[in-house]
């Protein structure tokens, strides 16, 4: 198996889980106006079908040089660990603190020569999600126990 299937196969088991719960959990239509489960359903959709297209064509191009050996390995399930531990995070920090947290953690373990750069892009970005999502489009960002200043 080589890393890019691999990690492949990661993506397609969340992307499986995401959508079940956009289909199990949430409204599709909410008095005749798209509900709070319409777009995740169609992104979930999306990621499923876009992750089974580049599995396949991953399996038809397998590359015997980039084997998934123990590095590669170790730095899948660290992702994955850091996934898993944002998702816990979000009903305890909020959604703004979780990305922040998980940016940070993510950016320093894969990309140890840039710190600077690691710390403006790991705060800069979540930010500018959250007022996109707050601001602009006025949708619920989820809100934790510690509460944010504004």
């Amino acid at each position: 198996m080589t890393l890019r299937i691999g990690f492949s196969l990661g993506i397609l088991v969340l992307a499986i889980w995401y959508t079940w719960i956009a289909f199990t959990g949430l409204a599709f239509m909410d008095r005749w106006r798209p509900g709070p489960g319409f777009f995740p359903r169609v992104i979930g959709i999306a990621a499923i079908v876009l992750t089974i297209y580049s599995l396949l064509v991953d399996v038809r191009a397998r590359a015997a040089r980039d084997t998934v050996g123990t590095p590669y390995l170790r730095d899948i399930l660290i992702f994955f660990l850091y996934c898993g531990l944002f998702v816990a995070a979000l009903p305890w920090l909020g959604g703004l603190l979780s990305m922040i947290a998980f940016m940070l953690a993510a950016l320093f373990t894969f990309n140890r020569g840039r710190p600077l750069t690691n710390l403006l892009v790991a705060v800069a970005l979540p930010t500018a999600i959250y007022l996109i999502f707050e601001v602009w489009l006025n949708a619920a960002v989820p809100e934790g126990r510690i509460p944010l200043p504004w």
